[in-house]
């Protein structure tokens, strides 16, 4: 696989096509620092970068840093896997969280038994360095 122009050898899946204007939250990954868009206008955070606000409508924002925090809104369990990638990673657990700023984010729950997840868990992010190009959001507990 081609990455960015970089040779990797990575399976899985990975971000394509990112709009330049994006790129400061993969970013904001990639130094373990995760920063999301808010709005200059109300004040909202949000993710996924958008060019204008879904609250007021407003065009400008500003990346900003978030505590990291949240709370499991909802789960599944993947135990087939979508690519034979990520066979050797079955059962694992993708989770919709409700962040401490009041926005969603979805990754991979990391460190917990698939059948030890519950809605309402307590969850941090966490970084998975998965090329010298990409980090992907993950979560773990808090």
């Amino acid at each position: 696989m081609t990455v960015g122009g970089a040779s990797s050898t990575y399976d899985k899946f990975l971000p394509d096509g990112v709009p330049s204007w994006q790129m400061p939250f993969w970013e904001s990954l990639r130094a373990h620092a995760v920063e999301v868009q808010r709005c200059d206008s109300c004040g909202r955070h949000r993710h996924i970068p958008k060019e204008l606000c879904p609250a007021c409508r407003a065009p400008g924002w500003s990346w900003v840093p978030i505590a990291g925090v949240g709370d499991v809104y909802t789960y599944t369990v993947v135990r087939r896997a979508p690519t034979p990638a990520y066979q050797a990673d079955t059962p694992y657990t993708i989770v919709h969280v409700t962040m401490d700023e009041g926005f969603r984010m979805i990754g991979r729950l990391t460190a917990v038994d698939p059948d030890a997840v519950r809605i309402g868990m307590r969850v941090s992010v966490a970084y998975a360095d998965v090329t010298p190009e990409w980090t992907l959001l993950e979560f773990k507990p808090a």
